[in-house]
C-alpha cells in the first residue's frame, strides 16, 4: 500500500513538472524512480515518464523509456504521439502511430484525435481517410471525440477535394458537441464559406447550445470577412444580453472585429471597459488602429500598455513599427527597436520584415540593410521591404542588384506581384526605361504574373517622367484592362511635369469621372493651367470646385523633435516658438539670395504681381518646418520633415540651397518618394 502512495506521489511529481514546463525536475523525479523502484519499472510510472518527457519535447529519453517498458499499453504509445503533435512534430507522431499497429494496439478515444490532427497540420487526407476506416471499423468513429476531430481534419484538407468529405462526416455525426459546432463554423470561415458559418451559428441556438468564446470568435470572423458591421452589432448586442461581456477572448474579439470593419469609436468603447486586459487586448487595439490609419494613436496605445508593465510580444512590436513607418517616426522607431532586442524578438521573421519596411520609410536605408543582413531567415515580404525601401529612395541599381539576387541567386524566390510593383517603381524613379520596359514586357513569360494596374501606373510615370507623355498615353490606350486612378494619376503627372496642358486635361477629366470628391487631380490640373499663364482657365477650375463643394486637400509637414510630433501648415505662425521660425526664415532668405537663389513663382497658385507670388511660395509648410528643425535639433543630426502632398518646385530648390549653406542633411518624405539633400544636391536628381 505504501508503495503505491509513493508511485501515485512520483506521478503527481511528474505532471507537475510537464505544468511547469520543468524538464530538469523532471529527470530529478525519474532518478528517484529509478532509486526506489525496481527494473522493469511498473506500466504506470512508465506512462507517466513517457508523456513527460515527450510534452518536454525530450523524444529521445521519451523513445528510450519507451523501449525499457515491458508492456507497452495503449497509454504509454498514445502519451508518446500526443507529445509529438503537442510539439508539431507530427511526422514522428505518425511513425510511432504505425508501431504501435504493428505492435497490434488498437488506438483509443484519446489516440485517433492526435493522429487526426497530425494528418490535418501535414496536409495528407489520402492517409486520414486511411485512419477514419480504421476509426470506422473499431466503433471509435461515433465518439463525440474522435468524430469531431476527423472532421476537423476533413475541414482542414479541404482544399484538396474532400469537403464533401467533411460535410457528410458533419451530418452523419450521431451527437454533436460544442466543440464539432465550433471546428464547422470556424472551417467554413477559413474556407470563406461566410453564410455557411452563420447559418450554423444560428442553427446551434435553435438547439438550445450553449456558444463559448471561440464561436463568438468565429463568428465575429465571420462578420468582419464580410464586412458585416450590423450583423456583428447584432452579436455584440447578443454577447452583453447572454452576460458573456465578461469574457476577455470575447471582448478581444470585438475590438478585432470593429478595427476591421473600420469603427474605430466602437473598438476603443470596448477596449475601455475590457477589466483585465491581457496582451492580446492590446495587440488587438493596436492593430485596429493601425489599420484604421491612426498610427499616432497606436504609439500611444503602446506606450500605455510599456506603463502597465505589459511585456511586448512579437505580433505588438510589428504593429508599433508599422505605425512608426506611416508617420516616418525614425526616433521612436529605433526605441522601439531597441525593445525588441530586448524582448528577443528582433530575429522574429516578422518582426525583422517590418522593421526592414520601416527604416526604408524613414529615409534611413542604411539602416534598412543592416537589419536585413542580420536576419537569420527572410522571407518574401523581407525581401519586398527593402525592395521597395530602394525604390522610394529612387535607388534603382542596388533594387535591381537585390532583385537579382532574390530571383537569380541561391535564394531563388520567385518575384510576388508586389515586388514588380516595386522594381517598377524603382525604375520609374531613377527614368530607366529600357530596363523597366524589358522586367515589364517579360512579366508573363519569366514570371507567370499578369500585370495589373499597379503596374501599368508605375509604367505610364516611368514614360512620363522620362518624356515620352504620349507613348505613355497610347499605352494606356492599349490596356487590357480598365484604366485605373493609379494610372491615370500618373499620366496627369507627367503632364503636369512637362506643361502637356492638352493631354493633362484629358487625363483630369478621366480622373474627375472616377473620383470626382478627390480635389488632388482639380488642384493640378488648375497649377498647370496657372503654370501656363492660362489664369482664367485655372480660375474656373477652382470655381467649380467651389460650386460642386470640393474642398482642397490642406497641406501638412510635421518633423519628429525627441518624440514629439510638431506639424505644420503654410502660413503657419501659431507654434510657441514661431517668433524663432520667422527669424530663421528671414536670415535663411537673404543668405540663399546670396548664393543664387531665384523664387519659382510659376507655383503661386494666384494671379499676382511677382514680389507677392515670392512671398506667397516662401511661406510653404516644409520650409517653416524646415527653420524649426533648424533651430531645434543640434548640428550634426540629420532633418527629417515628412509632407502628406507632393513637394513643390520651389520648396525642392529652396531646400537644396540651405542643405549646401548649413552644411546638413535634410530628408524629406513626401507622398510620392524620398529627397535626401546634401551639399547643395537632391538624391533624385531633381525628378521629383
Amino acid at each position: 500500500m505504501v508503495v503505491v502512495q509513493h508511485s501515485n506521489f512520483l506521478g503527481s511529481l511528474l505532471e507537475s513538472a510537464v505544468a511547469s514546463h520543468c524538464s530538469l525536475f523532471g529527470r530529478a523525479v525519474h532518478a528517484q524512480i529509478l532509486k526506489t523502484h525496481h527494473t522493469p519499472l511498473p506500466s504506470f510510472l512508465c506512462n507517466h515518464l513517457v508523456n513527460m518527457y515527450s510534452k518536454l519535447d525530450h523524444l529521445t529519453s521519451a523513445q528510450h523509456v519507451l523501449s525499457l517498458t515491458n508492456t507497452r499499453t495503449v497509454v504509454t504509445w498514445t502519451s508518446l504521439i500526443s507529445g509529438c503533435v503537442h510539439n508539431a512534430r507530427f511526422v514522428s507522431a505518425l511513425h510511432h502511430f504505425s508501431n504501435m499497429r504493428r505492435e497490434c494496439i488498437s488506438p483509443n478515444d484519446f489516440t485517433f484525435p492526435c493522429v487526426f490532427k497530425a494528418l490535418s497540420s501535414l496536409q495528407m487526407p489520402v492517409t486520414g481517410k486511411q485512419v477514419h476506416a480504421l476509426a470506422l471499423k473499431g466503433g471509435m468513429i461515433y465518439d463525440v471525440f474522435v468524430g469531431c476531430s476527423a472532421f476537423d481534419m476533413y475541414s482542414k484538407t479541404g482544399k484538396t477535394g474532400l469537403l464533401i468529405d467533411a460535410s457528410k462526416m458533419f451530418d452523419e455525426m450521431p451527437g454533436r458537441n460544442l466543440a464539432t459546432w465550433n471546428a464547422y463554423i470556424s472551417n467554413a470561415v477559413l474556407d470563406g464559406k461566410l453564410l455557411d458559418a452563420i447559418g450554423a451559428f444560428k442553427e446551434l441556438l435553435c438547439l438550445n447550445g450553449e456558444p463559448n468564446s471561440i464561436t463568438f470568435c468565429a463568428f465575429l470572423n465571420a462578420c468582419s470577412d464580410m464586412s458585416s458591421l450590423e450583423l456583428g452589432r447584432q452579436l455584440h448586442a447578443f454577447v452583453i444580453r447572454g452576460g458573456y461581456r465578461e469574457d476577455v477572448s470575447v471582448s478581444n474579439g470585438l475590438v478585432d472585429f470593429y478595427g476591421k470593419c473600420g469603427d474605430i469609436m466602437s473598438a476603443e468603447m470596448v477596449f475601455s471597459r475590457i477589466g483585465r486586459k491581457n496582451v492580446v487586448s492590446w495587440c488587438s487595439m493596436l492593430a485596429a488602429l493601425v489599420k484604421n490609419h491612426e498610427e499616432e494613436r497606436a504609439c500611444m496605445v503602446f506606450m500605455r500598455a510599456r506603463e502597465e508593465g505589459v511585456e511586448p510580444t512579437d505580433f505588438m512590436i510589428s504593429s508599433v513599427i508599422s505605425a512608426c513607418a506611416e508617420l516616418g517616426g525614425l526616433e521612436f522607431g529605433r526605441t522601439v527597436h531597441a525593445l525588441s532586442v530586448k524582448a528577443c524578438v528582433e530575429e522574429n521573421i516578422f518582426v525583422g520584415s517590418t522593421l526592414v519596411d520601416m527604416y526604408g520609410k524613414c529615409g534611413s536605408i542604411e539602416n534598412a540593410e543592416q537589419v536585413f543582413g542580420e536576419m537569420p531567415m527572410r522571407n518574401l515580404v523581407t525581401w519586398n521591404a527593402l525592395m521597395g525601401g530602394y525604390a522610394q529612395q529612387g535607388d534603382v541599381d542596388m533594387a535591381l542588384h537585390l532583385f537579382e539576387e532574390m530571383t537569380l541567386g541561391n535564394c531563388g524566390i520567385t518575384p510576388s506581384y508586389v515586388t514588380l510593383v516595386s522594381i517598377l517603381s524603382a525604375c520609374s524613379r531613377a527614368r530607366a526605361v529600357e530596363r523597366g520596359m524589358q522586367i515589364f514586357e517579360s512579366m508573363r513569360v519569366n514570371y507567370g504574373i499578369e500585370p495589373g494596374s499597379e503596374h501599368y501606373a508605375c509604367v505610364v510615370d516611368l514614360l512620363g517622367r522620362s518624356g515620352f507623355v504620349e507613348r505613355a498615353y497610347e499605352l494606356i490606350k492599349r490596356m487590357p484592362i480598365h484604366p485605373t486612378i493609379s494610372v491615370w494619376g500618373a499620366l496627369l503627372g507627367a503632364c503636369r511635369m512637362h506643361g502637356k496642358t492638352k493631354l493633362g486635361k484629358i487625363a483630369a477629366e478621366k480622373l474627375f469621372e472616377l473620383d470626382p470628391d478627390d480635389s488632388g487631380n482639380h488642384v493640378i490640373l488648375s497649377n498647370m493651367l496657372a503654370s501656363a499663364g492660362r489664369w482664367e482657365d485655372a480660375t474656373l477650375i477652382r470655381k467649380e470646385m467651389k460650386e460642386i463643394g470640393i474642398k482642397k486637400n490642406v497641406g501638412y509637414s510635421w518633423i519628429a523633435v525627441k518624440n514629439k510630433i510638431h506639424v505644420f501648415q503654410a502660413k503657419d505662425n501659431f507654434h510657441e516658438k514661431n517668433h524663432e521660425i520667422q527669424a530663421m526664415l528671414d536670415k535663411l532668405k537673404g543668405e540663399m539670395k546670396k548664393a543664387g537663389y531665384v523664387p519659382d513663382t510659376n507655383l503661386s497658385l494666384f494671379d499676382l504681381e511677382e514680389e507677392e507670388k515670392a512671398s506667397e511660395v516662401w511661406y510653404h509648410s516644409e520650409k517653416i518646418a524646415l527653420a524649426f528643425g533648424l533651430i531645434a535639433l543640434p548640428l550634426g543630426v540629420p532633418i527629417r520633415i515628412t509632407k502628406n502632398l507632393r513637394i513643390c518646385g520651389d520648396c525642392h530648390s529652396a531646400i537644396k540651397f540651405v542643405s549646401g549653406i548649413v552644411g546638413r542633411e535634410i530628408i524629406v518624405r513626401d507622398n510620392n518618394r524620398f529627397h535626401r539633400f546634401k551639399d547643395g544636391w537632391c538624391s533624385c536628381k531633381d525628378y521629383w
